[in-house]
């Protein structure tokens, strides 16, 4: 059963990270966009921390491991990526075709991070290739022009690419914090502390709240991102990586697009083509490379032992 509800959490979690770019596009249309990161904290750091007080017997972090382990969530999993991502996607030279290819690099450079900092975290060749397929796939899906991804927007690209390095590399730090602070404990401030130094980015940057514009659109947005996107999706994330680990759980940014063209389908028209149908293809082949022992494993739950140890 185990097998079953984590990948019913992972898709949950693609579909909720998914369809967040929507509510995140349609905020920035009200919001100042590291204003907009710091509100949606703050709304989902309160949210955790009541959660926190009710379901665990820890609310507050205790010893230097614990608050570690939030300060590592803080700096480099809310707010180091959120302030890079937001300004990078408010360059209106950068296309959101462009921005996913760059956030879907996240795995392999959690890769590149684990081998470094966690021994144990490997992959074979064979998963190494399995990773740049699902890479092309997302490109593929995006209909990717590289000569257009190259041009323009250099800037605005780099940061995008340091927001996906900051969380592949808070991904793997947190797993080496020997801590036994709980999940919820552990999100909660995390999303605090990260809410408090995007705001002071914010600050320094001139952006202010008279800026904000209130109606139910930048609401919902804002509720959206805060609620489904942050709370709800960091809890399954952080949930998923002490399951998983870091490699297997950020692949996640694979996954994300395939929903989010479900979702411009389903509120903007937008019919999948051609591309699309081959980006999925291509991601699912990567898959199977990633994860070809769980599903031989799974294959001999099923049927038994007949025949697959020959094709070990």
């Amino acid at each position: 059963m185990t097998r079953y509800r984590n990948l019913g959490l992972f898709v949950v979690l693609a579909a909720v990270w998914g369809s967040a770019f929507m509510a995140i596009k349609a905020g920035l249309a009200y919001f100042p966009p590291v204003l907009f990161a710091a509100l949606r904290y703050d709304v989902a750091g309160v949210v955790m921390l009541g959660y926190a007080l009710y379901a665990t017997d820890t609310p507050l972090p205790r010893g230097r491991a614990e608050w570690t382990e939030v300060a590592i969530g803080a700096v480099f999993l809310i707010a180091a990526y959120h302030v890079l991502l937001f300004i990078g996607q408010n360059d209106p030279t950068v296309t959101s075709a462009a921005a996913a290819v760059i956030v879907s690099l996240s795995p392999i450079l959690t890769t590149g991070f684990a081998r470094a900092l966690l021994p144990s975290e490997r992959l074979t060749a064979l998963g190494i290739v399995g990773m740049l397929l699902g890479l092309v796939g997302v490109a593929v899906l995006s209909e990717l022009d590289p000569a257009n991804l190259l041009a323009g927007g250099t800037v605005a690209k780099l940061l995008i690419f340091g927001a996906a390095a900051a969380f592949a590399l808070g991904a793997v730090l947190t797993r080496r914090v020997d801590s036994d602070l709980p999940i919820e404990t552990m999100e909660a401030w995390s999303m605090l502390g990260g809410a408090l130094l995007m705001h002071v980015v914010s600050f320094g940057l001139g952006e202010s709240l008279a800026t904000v514009e209130v109606n139910l659109q930048s609401m919902l947005a804002l509720g959206y991102l805060s609620i489904a996107a942050s709370a709800l999706g960091f809890l399954i994330y952080f949930d998923l990586l002490e399951r998983l680990g870091p490699i297997e759980i950020n692949l996640v940014s694979y996954v994300a697009p395939l929903f989010a063209a479900l979702a411009g389908w389903a509120f903007l028209s937008e019919v999948p083509n051609t591309a699309t149908a081959g980006g999925f293809g291509l991601i699912f082949v990567g898959f199977v490379l990633l994860k070809r022992a769980a599903i031989r494993r799974e294959l001999r739950h099923r049927f038994g032992d007949g025949g697959l140890d020959a094709a070990d």
